[in-house]
């Protein structure tokens, strides 16, 4: 008999109440994306000046590039409001320091308007990994750069082998480490690419120009201290092993609580000319910085939208929109939506009416978290270089003609590495598993489909469940919600 859709259904990865899941699971563990480890609500910053003050007119005529300069050196901790208006900039502003604030009055209402290529004013030029001449602003860079330092020195060595769950490492001193600090364990590859192949679950199709420049990392928490082993408050998602020169470093970001708010982000409305011909209609850039968000914010018109190497950060109701004429190739008005580079952010109650070549972008990164989402016609790019465990839960990808649609250059491995996890997808057209794409150690669980499971605790994992009938329908908010009423960071 057909189940009842309003019967809710679970999968065997996870169960009612995360009762079949363990640190070793092949479904990871996602709860510490976002902003604070998503243990804290963003704050409200309270305003301490208005763009106003500084000389801005927002009448879209008058260059207001200066005002916000003038006003973010002013601000040395606190929230910019930037009144209903127009504003006018005409090159790059830049925010280097914590706790800065930028705030409209709504994207309905506050617009940044940026006239000019970011190539034309700072000239980039480079390749493709194929020797075509691009602009680099193809796939980084942003009219509103957020930059930082991880000041990631070397705080120890790891000198015992180590597995993906575990949360103990022995270490060659614990003298520089102290409880409550956040450290990040990081690993890197071997000319063999053996790191790269243990992220693709030693499946990772043709890496041989990865060269072995692949890297691991973690960010976690030190919960205790027993002479030389450090206890961590998050299991370990790769195995650690000594010919990946193992290490504790400093995880301690310059740049923190930065916020974009209720602002919209336009472009001139120009012919989008295809693949590889953009030139820096790119709103926002965030290198090297933790604990950053961008929330309320439309985006019209862009080559890209958020170019993303961050660690912690949040992206919140999202927005993208486009007038400009799509490449009759591709049918797309831009190359990447949001791009991440980095580990452990989340992107979630987004909205594309638009599309891009690349909607959500992965690339050498883990711990992302993409939920409760729509799109027009949405791709999940997963742009090689081992992106691995790394999270779609909740989302309307609308047609349903290209969920697996993705690029990066030859021989850097599959597209995604290993237990990448799609759960809970609404699509007009029905889904298959992707093949190729990535390894079998991937998670399908509730992809709209008209093919039954197939599961093999070792092998290939495609649950077919109705996304109605799925249940937890978020699987990041189960997660985070049972460690959040645990104690979490005990010794477990």
């Amino acid at each position: 008999m057909e189940n009842n859709m309003k019967t809710p259904v679970y999968s065997e990865l996870w169960g009612k109440a995360g009762e079949n899941w363990s640190r070793q699971s092949r479904l990871p563990d996602f709860s510490y994306a976002g902003c604070h480890r998503g243990e804290l609500s963003i704050a409200t910053i309270p305003e301490v000046c208005n763009l106003r003050d500084f000389g801005a007119v927002g009448d879209g005529e008058h260059d207001d590039t200066e005002a916000f300069r003038a006003a973010i050196a002013h601000v040395s901790n606190g929230a910019i409001r930037i009144p209903a208006g127009r504003y006018k900039l005409t090159d790059r502003i830049d925010i280097d320091k914590a706790g800065v604030v930028l705030r409209g009055d709504g994207p309905d209402q506050t617009t940044l308007f940026f006239p000019y290529y970011l190539n034309d004013i700072h000239p980039n030029w480079g390749s493709t990994t194929s020797g075509k001449l691009t602009s680099n602003y193809s796939w980084s860079g942003g009219y509103l750069s957020i930059q930082g330092s991880y000041r990631s020195d070397v705080l120890a060595n790891i000198v015992e082998p180590a597995c993906r769950g575990d949360k103990l490492l022995a270490v060659s001193s614990a003298d520089c480490v102290h409880v409550g600090q956040q450290v990040e364990v990081f690993l890197k590859d071997t000319a063999e690419n053996s790191l790269a192949r243990h992220l693709y679950s030693e499946d990772p199709g043709d890496d041989h120009l990865l060269l072995g420049s692949t890297t691991a990392s973690l960010v976690a928490r030190v919960t205790a201290i027993d002479g030389n082993r450090i206890f961590i408050d998050r299991p370990l998602r790769f195995d650690v092993r000594s010919h990946w020169e193992p290490v504790i470093r400093k995880f301690e970001p310059t740049v923190r609580e930065v916020g974009v708010e209720n602002l919209c982000f336009e472009f001139p409305v120009r012919d989008y000319e295809g693949h590889f011909t953009e030139l820096g209609f790119n709103a926002i850039a965030l290198d090297q910085v933790a604990d950053c968000w961008v929330r309320n914010v439309l985006v019209r018109n862009a080559d890209s939208g958020l170019i993303v190497k961050g660690k912690f950060c949040t992206i919140e109701g999202l927005v993208f929109e486009s007038d400009r004429k799509a490449d009759p190739k591709s049918g797309c008005t831009g190359h990447h939506g949001v791009y991440f580079y980095d580990d452990d952010n989340k992107l979630c109650d987004f909205d594309f009416r638009s599309k891009f070549i690349h909607d959500i972008t992965v690339s050498r990164c883990a711990g992302t978290v993409c939920a409760d989402g729509k799109g027009m016609d949405i791709c999940f790019d997963h742009h090689k270089r081992a992106p691995f465990e790394n999270l779609y839960t909740n989302i309307d990808i609308g047609a349903g003609t290209r969920m697996w649609m993705c690029g990066g250059g030859a021989a850097l491995g599959r597209h995604c590495a290993a237990r990448g996890t799609f759960w809970n997808f609404r699509a007009a057209a029905p889904q298959k598993h992707p093949g190729t794409f990535g390894p079998d150690s991937i998670n399908l669980v509730a992809v709209h489909t008209d093919l039954p499971s197939d599961l093999s605790a070792t092998g290939k994992w495609f649950e077919a469940i109705r996304p109605a009938a799925i249940s937890p329908h978020n699987i990041y908010q189960a997660q985070l919600n049972q460690r959040l009423g645990d104690h979490h960071g005990q010794q477990n």
